[in-house]
């Protein structure tokens, strides 16, 4: 192996928080072969960017993202990665200054490519440069595990990739392939490390997670159980499940566990059962609002954020009123809203109808109206209660940040000693500017 002492990396990372883990473990194999972190002001040996293609815009901040990173670092060794480099390889590998393009199959033997180019001078590199490695989407069949938290205080658990749902606005299981995941021992013993590396958290993440178990004939359910055991880890999070894989089994679960914390992230994408036909999603308006329900039966504090996409193909004026009209009544906390971008091969663009740019902009706004409202009284609802948070340093001196077990974002006066630490606070005001409670210590 080429021996990687003295020389610095340099990371970009877009999109989920899928790709920020494994940005970090590509970061940590890195580290481990002794290659240092670029610091502030020096110029970088190899440059690494993990990519998003979820909308055209995503699409253009990838591009800017490495011609900066290029201008930054003259003479690095450039690595584009991701769910662009997958889609898009020619076009990213086009692109001034870019020397290896690795899509997803790829992406877990990112060392090697490395190691068997970053020897050549960059003058040699140019002449095969625009080198790309990509697969098929049926021959991505690998499965990268990934536990880390880079300069984060929580964890992220990787725990299944790729998704077989093949929704008609979405590049996804194009991009990352079919469903799969690792074992449940393995995924135990991620988080065992990341305990005795003195995690407190831990974010369980993927592509569709509520599907693990594909791969080795073992359950969501399962899984939640077995992590639920590692002693060390206080907290655990469900990055985002669909509705139709958020079975009451799981509810019930989380609900009587201390270590599973009353949040939950699940997508809806649209509040009218005929924009939810068109999309190929696989429930309904009264699926998703009875798994609203029952959470709140049994978590009644518990955090509920949804994502929601405005203006896809299909989606007439009517048909978004309808939504919006059941997005107002169900009782969640908090929308987290896009705007469609129309993605070369998906099955939407055969959808005729079209929404302009101003409606999605309007639709846009007319939902984040909704979400600050919602957010606002959900945080409202609890000012003057105790909760427990975890606090996380933050950019300003004397002032740490954190998340409630519910979700609920505070601030909190006090010194940096604290940071990782759980910590019961009287939840105060409401910062407009942050978006946070103002909390106190107890």
């Amino acid at each position: 192996m080429y021996d990687f002492k003295g020389k610095k990396a340099a990371y970009f990372t877009l999109g989920c928080k899928l790709n920020f883990a494994e940005t970090s473990t590509v970061g940590k194999q890195l580290k481990e072969a002794g290659v240092e972190t670029v610091g502030r002001g020096e110029v970088a040996d190899i440059c690494i960017i993990n990519t998003c293609s979820v909308t055209e815009v995503a699409d253009a901040k990838c591009r800017q993202a490495i011609s900066k990173m290029v201008r930054r670092h003259p003479g690095a060794l450039v690595v584009v990665t991701g769910c662009y480099a997958q889609l898009k390889p020619e076009q990213v590998s086009a692109l001034e200054g870019v020397d290896l393009v690795l899509g997803s199959e790829q992406k877990g033997q990112i060392l090697n490519y490395i190691a068997e180019r970053l020897p050549m001078m960059p003058e040699e590199r140019a002449l095969v440069a625009h080198e790309y490695h990509t697969s098929k989407t049926a021959d991505i069949r690998s499965f990268v595990p990934s536990c880390s938290c880079g300069d984060r205080t929580r964890y992220f658990l990787k725990v299944q990739d790729g998704c077989d749902y093949y929704c008609t606005y979405c590049t996804i299981p194009f991009a990352r392939g079919r469903s799969r995941n690792g074992s449940i021992q393995s995924m135990v013993d991620h988080a065992q490390e990341a305990a005795r590396l003195g995690g407190k958290e831990i974010v369980i993440t993927g592509v569709n997670i509520g599907d693990f178990g594909k791969s080795t004939g073992e359950s969501f359910l399962e899984l939640i159980k077995a992590l639920d055991k590692v002693e060390g880890i206080e907290r655990y999070r469900i990055s985002s499940i669909e509705p139709n894989l958020l079975t009451d089994e799981v509810i019930q679960f989380c609900a009587q566990s201390s270590r599973f914390m009353p949040h939950f992230h699940i997508p809806l994408q649209s509040g009218s059962d005929e924009v939810l036909r068109l999309m190929h999603r696989r429930y309904d308006t009264l699926l998703f609002n009875n798994k609203v329900t029952r959470v709140r039966e049994l978590m009644p504090d518990a955090f509920i954020g949804v994502d929601v996409i405005v203006g896809t193909r299909g989606e007439t004026d009517e048909l978004f009123r309808e939504a919006l009209n059941f997005m107002e009544k169900i009782d969640v906390s908090q929308y987290h809203v896009f705007s469609y971008s129309e993605r070369p091969g998906t099955k939407a663009l055969q959808i005729p109808y079209v929404v302009s740019a101003q409606q999605k902009h309007e639709r846009s706004q007319q939902v984040i109206a909704l979400s600050q409202k919602k957010l606002r009284g959900f945080y409202d609802r609890f000012v003057g209660q105790v909760r427990p948070v975890l606090l996380e340093h933050s950019r300003t001196k004397g002032i740490m940040h954190g998340f409630t077990d519910n979700y609920i974002k505070v601030a909190v006066h006090t010194t940096e000693e604290m940071d990782n630490r759980i910590v019961n606070v009287r939840l105060g005001k409401w910062d407009e500017e942050e978006e946070l409670l103002i909390a106190e210590l107890i």
